[in-house]
């Protein structure tokens, strides 16, 4: 026993957190480690998931034998860590506590998280977590230590120039190439000022060095890989290095190659389109903010956007190039009612992007949303992740409608499970109003929002599109029998089972060959 544990692998630092799945990566972290120049052979990346148990998980960072541990803390992992940071605590109070991340950044005043902790990095934090390490290297008090005042510190993190900043690229292993999405980005921050965003408080947005980064991206893809997201806010702003990062991926397209950028949706030059429509399907996926489509709501939020140009744009996408769409609507922005985001849903429903993500407003920790909160009766959830309950314009009763129509939509709208039955349950003045009848009775059915099998969801749609809808049970029952063919399901609802024969269906099990793009591939 005492050998094995003389052959334990120690670190001094410990950079960990909770991600919502596996198949994240903790960009930040590597950004963290990449930067800490002589401290660095000293420090190890380890990763969990929201489903970890946090004995489990002090107990891994423990068996590093770590002097300080640094922990990313966002909305949706802050409870988490909450946790594990004082569980951690609790065993090892040696143990110097170092928190980042956007959850801690803002108003960490009342945080029981940041009691629990030593120090607070707010903000940046490559330069100043690199300093903080000298620092307690160097042998200076730190809390930890008898001489330690009893409130932590909270450092301002330093924004240096980006070309101070070490990428981090080469940290990602040959594991997270092979299995999980890799974080990439080109710039850094947001010229917009959009008010629920934190990017709201960023002055502008700034490039790194694009040959640089480009030799990164070629040696990732040297290494094997082919699923390369985009963290940047805004990868359309600075067009000429939009069409050089294009023409670099484009250059070495293959049949699993996959990027993800997020794209404002007024600007989109012709040089941007004829290289858009260059990529093969399956290739792009652009994550497209619409928001809203009221005027009014727009100007409140300070959210600059030509909806005109926003639509064309996105019935050019849909119509000239082989772009997968995923476009975003916020429910509960500050003055907007159930009928006005009924018309921006209905508007986007007609420009046909492949999913539509209806979001609940949140309440980010340091967003200047919350200048609205006296003046429109903004009411948010006190507990992460800090949603909208009621406002001037939408009670509680709506939000609560509008999060089962936001859950049920994800799985009958955007899942690509429904694409034949869709356009039968949406026909008509109002999808919106349509789907709400939709997402009503499939709760009132089945009193759930999660765990509905496919199966029973075929049931269930087939019912309410004939009995409440008023849909043509012939049409109805083609149309599920088409969907369900391309499901790969082995039992049949019962809706298809009342049959005896079986309707002609053209429809294939759909197998995607692109890595990671099986939900993509079944909008064909």
């Amino acid at each position: 026993m005492l050998a094995e544990q003389s052959k334990r692998v120690t670190a001094d630092i410990v950079l960990a957190t909770l991600n919502a799945r596996y198949i994240h990566s903790a960009f930040g972290l590597r950004y963290l480690k990449a930067n800490l120049g002589q401290y660095e052979d000293q420090c190890e990346i380890q990763e969990f998931t929201l489903e970890s148990r946090p004995e489990d998980i002090v107990e891994q960072i423990l068996a590093r034998q770590p002097r300080v541990v640094g922990f990313g803390v966002y909305i949706w992992n802050s409870v988490q860590t909450e946790k594990v940071v004082a569980l951690l605590k609790t065993v090892a109070p040696e143990v110097l506590v170092v928190l980042g991340g956007p959850e801690v950044s803002y108003e960490n005043a009342d945080q029981p998280i940041v009691d629990l902790s030593d120090y607070v990095i707010t903000g940046w934090g490559e330069v100043s977590f690199r300093e903080l390490m000298s620092t307690i290297f160097e042998g200076k008090p730190a809390r930890g230590s008898a001489s330690a005042c009893a409130v932590p510190t909270i450092i301002k993190g330093e924004q240096p120039k980006l070309d101070q900043i070490k990428m981090p690229y080469r940290l990602y292993n040959g594991d997270d190439i092979k299995n999980r999405l890799l974080y990439v980005e080109a710039s850094r921050g947001c010229p917009f000022k959009c008010e629920f965003c934190l990017s709201a408080l960023d002055k502008t947005a700034w490039p790194f060095d694009l040959d640089l980064f480009l030799a990164h991206m070629d040696e990732l893809h040297q290494r094997g890989a082919r699923h390369f997201k985009f963290v940047d806010r805004t990868f359309n702003l600075k067009v000429k290095n939009s069409l050089r990062i294009l023409q670099f991926f484009l250059d070495r397209m293959s049949d699993d190659l996959f990027l993800h950028f997020e794209v404002v949706p007024d600007h989109l030059p012709e040089a941007l389109k004829e290289m858009i429509a260059k990529f093969p399907d399956g290739s792009l996926q652009f994550e497209i903010g619409i928001q809203t489509f009221n005027p009014e709501v727009q100007a409140r939020i300070s959210r600059r956007q030509n909806n005109e140009k926003a639509k064309d744009n996105l019935t050019w996408i849909r119509n000239h190039s082989q772009a997968y769409i995923h476009a975003d609507l916020i429910f509960g922005l500050p003055g907007e009612s159930m009928q006005s985001f009924a018309a921006s849903f209905d508007q986007l429903v007609g420009l046909r992007p492949h999913e539509i993500q209806v979001g609940i407003l949140k309440r980010l920790k340091g967003s200047p949303i919350i200048r609205h909160t006296d003046a429109h009766q903004l009411r948010f959830n006190p507990n992460p992740p800090f949603s909208i309950l009621a406002s001037d314009t939408v009670s509680f009763t709506d939000v609560q409608l509008m999060g089962r129509f936001a859950r049920y939509w994800d799985m009958i709208g955007n899942s690509g499970r429904f694409k034949s039955t869709l356009p039968l349950l949406l026909a008509g003045d109002s999808p919106f109003r349509r789907f709400s009848v939709i997402a009503n009775e499939i709760f009132e059915r089945s009193g759930q929002t999660h765990k509905i099998s496919l199966l029973r969801l075929f049931d269930l749609v087939f019912d309410i599109a004939t009995q409440t809808l008023s849909v043509d049970a012939d049409k109805a029952h083609l149309a599920i029998h088409d969907d369900y063919v391309r499901s790969g399901l082995k039992s049949r609802p019962k809706c298809l089972q009342l049959s005896q024969k079986s309707p002609p269906s053209s429809s294939k099990v759909l197998k995607s060959k692109r890595k990671n793009a099986s939900r993509q591939a079944r909008h064909d």
